[in-house]
């Protein structure tokens, strides 16, 4: 039978545990990946979300597309941070975390929850929200499920495949886009990440793409490989979604980008009269914010000064 004594220390034990666990809950454990300097993290959905925050004032929130992160907008977060509070984040299962393509979490559906969980934690009101490529149909979801939390809504090449229609050649596109994420999968678990980045930008762009790409973005690319995986899924979009957006919205693609990007905005346009045409970035590829950053930052800046 127990003294009074060990009941006593039993007691203690428990409720020195009992306030540890409390301090660790409300202070947070540390994410399982090392995260740099300059990037802050916060608890979303049960994800330690990480992010860079810079400047201050209205916010906008950035977002990017597969096989990158926050570091994507190095060009634009000095320029934006001027006049705005920057938030540029990363995506679950995105750098820093360093994501094998295994397991669950990966969808628009996901994606778009957490961002706008992260929104709300941060007390950042109505914000202007930028989607790149993936991330637009992201961003899209956000304004459409929460669009208390929206200013404006500015798509970057915007992803929003599921408004295309069901024609054999996007049937095919589908098809590619499966066939590339399996394939990437299969690199990953053969312990090949650079032969998944390698094939996957190759079937994407063509032969010799992975070849072509500067030495400084490759290690991004490979932060990213388990994005790769992706076997397309831009979320359920419908053209009623679209057409209860009442918010300012800003089109932007590039001279050189894919012409299904043209189709898409075309199709958001008509669901949504109000929508203006898309701006064409000069020279601008599909990754315009870097190959024409410029004019992009500008662009996209002057929307902001208007709103």
């Amino acid at each position: 039978m127990a003294t009074k004594k060990s009941m006593r220390v039993l007691l203690i034990t428990l409720t020195l545990i009992g306030l540890t666990s409390l301090l660790l809950l409300s202070a947070g454990a540390a994410p399982p990946w090392p995260i740099p300097d300059g990037v802050k993290t916060i608890e979303v959905n049960g994800y330690d979300m990480a992010y860079q925050e810079t400047g201050s004032g209205i916010a906008i929130v950035l977002i990017h597309g597969s096989l990158t992160d926050y570091r994507t907008w190095k060009n634009q977060i000095p320029e934006f941070s001027k006049a705005y509070r920057v938030i540029a984040v990363s995506l679950r299962h995105h750098y820093p975390e360093k994501w094998n393509g295994t397991g669950s979490g990966y969808s628009i559906e996901q994606h778009a929850s957490d961002v706008a969980a992260l929104i709300k934690k941060l007390s950042l009101g109505r914000v202007h929200l930028l989607g790149h490529s993936r991330g637009g149909p992201v961003a899209v979801m956000v304004a459409s499920l929460h669009p208390e939390v929206i200013r404006t809504l500015i798509l970057e090449d915007g992803s929003i495949d599921s408004l295309l229609p069901d024609t054999p050649e996007n049937q095919k596109r589908k098809a590619e886009w499966m066939a590339r994420g399996d394939n990437a999968l299969a690199n990953l678990n053969a312990g090949e990440p650079e032969k998944a980045a390698q094939e996957w930008l190759d079937s994407y762009g063509g032969p010799g793409t992975w070849e072509k790409i500067p030495a400084v973005a490759k290690p991004i690319i490979l932060d990213n490989i388990g994005s790769a995986t992706d076997k397309g899924d831009r979320g359920k979009i419908s053209c009623a979604d679209i057409q209860k957006f009442s918010f300012p919205i800003l089109l932007l693609t590039g001279e050189k980008s894919p012409k299904m990007y043209d189709e898409i905005f075309a199709i958001l346009r008509q669901c949504n009269p109000d929508i203006p045409a898309p701006i064409i970035v000069p020279n601008g590829t599909h990754l315009m914010h870097s190959s024409n950053p410029a004019f992009f930052t500008e662009t996209v800046l002057e929307f902001l000064n208007k709103h």
